[in-house]
C-alpha cells in the first residue's frame, strides 16, 4: 500500500484517473447485476441471462485485435474517452429501454466500450506515470476493477431494493460520463506513432490488427506467457459456472453461502494483486506468476474435495488470492515485453484470448457440471490450471532470467 500512496502523492494524473476509474468501476459492478435482473424481467427466461453474459465478452473475443490497433493508431487517451462516452450513452439508453432486443444490442455496445477501454488504459499507463510508479499504477488499476466486481453487487442489492434496475443503469451511465470528462483532461504522455511505412503512409486498421497478431506471435516470451494464461483462464473460468450449485445444492449453504463464496474469492483477488505494486525484476515477476498459478490450482482442487462449507470458503480465499497474484504479475510482464508503440495491439490480442477462454469455460464447465457435478468441475479446472503452470514453467524457463529494463519510451507524437 505504501507504493500506492506514493503513486497517488507524486502523480497528479494518476490521482485524477483513479478517482474516475473507482467510481465507474463500482457503478459497473452494480449495473452488471442490475442488467441481468432487467433482462430477466423483460424476457422471463434464463436465456436472457445467457445473452447478456455473451454480450459482455463477445466483442473482445471477435474484434479485440482491431480495437487494440485503434488504440495504437488513434491514441490511448482518445480511445479511452470514446469508450467511456460510448458506455455512458449505452447505460443511459438501458435505463430507458423497454424491449429485450434493444437491451441485448445496447449490452453488446457496452461490451465494445469495455473491450476498447482496457487496452487503451493498459497501453496508456506507461506514458501516464513515471517508470518507478508503473507497477503500482498497473496493479492498482486491476485491483480497482476487481473491487468493483466484488463490492458493486452489494451496491446493486441496495439500489434494486430502493429504486429498481433502470435507476442503476442511469447512475452507471452518469459515472461513465464523469470518467470521460476527467480522462479528457489527463495528460497521457507522448508515444511514437505506429503503423507507418517508409513512405509515411498508414496501412488499414485491419492490417495493423494483423500486425499486432504477428508481433505477439514473434516474441517467444510474450507468446508463451499469453498461451499459458489462456489455458489457465479456460480452466479457472469453469468454477464460475459451478460456484452456485456447489454452494446451494452440494454444501446446502443457500443463496447466502453462494454470495459469501463469491465475495471471499473477489476480495482474495484484490488482496492477492496488491503485492505486485512492489514491482521488481522480470525474473521475480515470472516467479510470482508461476507461484500464483500453482496456488490457484491447489486451491481449486482442494475446494472441489473439501467436505464442509468453512473449508471450501478458505480454499476460495486461497484461489482468489492466487488468481490476483498471477494476473497482476502477468500484466506487468506483458507491459515490459511488448514494444511501446504496439502495446494497444498486444493487449487487444490478450483480451481476445482471455475472452474466448472464458466463453469456452462457461460452456465446458456447464456441460461437466451437468454430467459429473460441481465438485468435478473444480477438480478438473484445478488440474487444467496445474497443466498451465507446468507448461508455462517449461516454456518460460529461458526467459527473463536476468532483470529486464523497461522499454525506452519515445516522444514523437502526442496522444
Amino acid at each position: 500500500m505504501t507504493a500506492a500512496l506514493t503513486l497517488l502523492r507524486e502523480e497528479r494524473s494518476a490521482r485524477r484517473f483513479f478517482f474516475a476509474h473507482t467510481q465507474s468501476s463500482l457503478g459497473t459492478g452494480a449495473a452488471y447485476v442490475a442488467l441481468l435482473v432487467l433482462a430477466y424481467q423483460k424476457f422471463h427466461s434464463p436465456w436472457a441471462v445467457t445473452l447478456i453474459l455473451l454480450a459482455d465478452f463477445l466483442p473482445a473475443t471477435l474484434i479485440g485485435p482491431i480495437l487494440g490497433a485503434a488504440v495504437d493508431r488513434f491514441g490511448r487517451r482518445r480511445c479511452a474517452v470514446i469508450a467511456d462516452v460510448l458506455r455512458a450513452a449505452v447505460f443511459l439508453g438501458l435505463g430507458l429501454a423497454s424491449s429485450f432486443p434493444l437491451i441485448v444490442a445496447l449490452a453488446l455496445l457496452a461490451g465494445v466500450g469495455t473491450a476498447l477501454f482496457k487496452p487503451a488504459i493498459l497501453a496508456g499507463l506507461p506514458s501516464m506515470v513515471s517508470e518507478p510508479n508503473l507497477a503500482p499504477a498497473t496493479t492498482l488499476y486491476g485491483a480497482i476493477n476487481d473491487l468493483g466486481n466484488t463490492v458493486g453487487p452489494a451496491i446493486a442489492a441496495v439500489v434494486l431494493a430502493v429504486a429498481g434496475a433502470s435507476t442503476a443503469m442511469l447512475v452507471n451511465g452518469a459515472t461513465f460520463a464523469l470518467s470521460a470528462l476527467v480522462l479528457g483532461g489527463i495528460d497521457f504522455g507522448r508515444v511514437a506513432p505506429s503503423g507507418r511505412d517508409e513512405g509515411g503512409r498508414r496501412p488499414s486498421l485491419l492490417a495493423q490488427a494483423r500486425d499486432g497478431l504477428g508481433i505477439t506471435a514473434k516474441l517467444p516470451a510474450l507468446r508463451s506467457l499469453l498461451i499459458g494464461s489462456t489455458i489457465a483462464m479456460l480452466s479457472a473460468g469453469m468454477m464460475n459456472v459451478a460456484e452456485l450449485p456447489l454452494a446451494k445444492f452440494t454444501l446446502h449453504a443457500g443463496n447466502l453461502g453462494y454470495s459469501a463464496l463469491v465475495a471471499i474469492a473477489g476480495m482474495g483477488i484484490v488482496a492477492g494483486s496488491l503485492p505486485a505494486m512492489s514491482g521488481g525484476s522480470s525474473q521475480r515477476l515470472k516467479r510470482r506468476y508461476l507461484v500464483g498459478l500453482l496456488a490457484m490450482a491447489a486451491g481449486m482442487i482442494a475446494a472441489g474435495l473439501a467436505p464442509a462449507f468453512v473449508m471450501v470458503a478458505v480454499m476460495f480465499a486461497v484461489t482468489g488470492s492466487a488468481n490476483g497474484v498471477a494476473s497482476a504479475n502477468e500484466q506487468l510482464l506483458v507491459q515490459r515485453s511488448a514494444p511501446q508503440d504496439a502495446l494497444g495491439r498486444v493487449f487487444g490480442v490478450k483480451g481476445t484470448l482471455i475472452s474466448a477462454a472464458f466463453g469456452l469455460a462457461f460452456v465446458s464447465g456447464g456441460a461437466l457440471a451437468s454430467v459429473a457435478g460441481p465438485r468435478a468441475v473444480f477438480v478438473a479446472g484445478g488440474a487444467g490450471v496445474l497443466c498451465a503452470c507446468v507448461w508455462s514453467a517449461r516454456a518460460l524457463r529461458g526467459e527473463w532470467t536476468e532483470p529486464v529494463a523497461a522499454p525506452v519510451r519515445t516522444a514523437a507524437a502526442s496522444v
